[in-house]
């Protein structure tokens, strides 16, 4: 029977209190509470593409703004996603997918290398959606990068709607890591680099 990887995490600042939840052999299930409407909606869409269940309680301080709530997701997710995957041994390592998204197209590409690195190509045009500063996103990703120690990298291709561009970062970052995270089934017990780790 195939292991179920998975992890519970939980984080408390001054800023934020942070309970998630992460199943990478899921069913697309998200069960979102946070006062950060597009940030449930991206991570919704984001569970279901990765095929992940996700579940999430995150509180801040929204009198402020959302940077905290938003950029300390990031860091819980991205560290939910480390302890999943442990050793990474039988990993694929690599994942990319371009996802259109109407009139706006982006390319996203994972490498889970035990290095952080964001290339965040996207040229949103908007400060807002809705109530939501869209520069977040980039501050989201970065947080992940950090904590699961990966290259993310988004390039436009097309478009200029701020919520589909958005968007199509966090679906198409969904399906990269949806193979990146994958067991590769003719090397199961194999760590993906030639240093013999990618968790330094």
């Amino acid at each position: 029977m195939k292991a179920v990887r998975k992890a519970e995490i939980s984080r408390k600042t001054n800023e934020t209190d942070i309970k998630l939840s992460l199943v990478l052999e899921g069913a697309g299930r998200a069960d979102i509470v946070t006062d950060c409407g597009f940030l449930a909606h991206m991570l919704e869409l984001f569970a279901r593409h990765g095929r992940f269940d996700l579940r999430l309680d995150a509180k801040g301080d929204s009198r402020v703004d959302f940077h905290h709530t938003v950029e300390d997701t990031g860091i819980v997710l991205g560290r939910a996603f480390s302890e999943a995957l442990g050793t990474r041994r039988g990993i694929r390592r690599y994942g990319s997918f371009i996802l259109p998204m109407d009139e706006s197209c982006v390319a996203a590409a994972v490498d889970i290398s035990g290095r952080a690195a964001l290339v965040y190509g996207v040229n949103v045009p908007a400060e807002k959606v809705g109530d939501f500063d869209t520069e977040l996103a980039r501050e989201f990703w970065a947080a992940f990068s950090r904590e699961l120690k990966c290259a993310l990298h988004f390039s436009q291709l097309s478009g200029g709607d701020s919520h589909h561009l958005i968007e199509a970062c966090f679906k198409g970052m969904a399906r990269a890591l949806k193979d990146a995270v994958s067991v590769d089934p003719d090397y199961p017990d194999e760590v993906p680099s030639t240093k013999g780790t990618v968790t330094q």
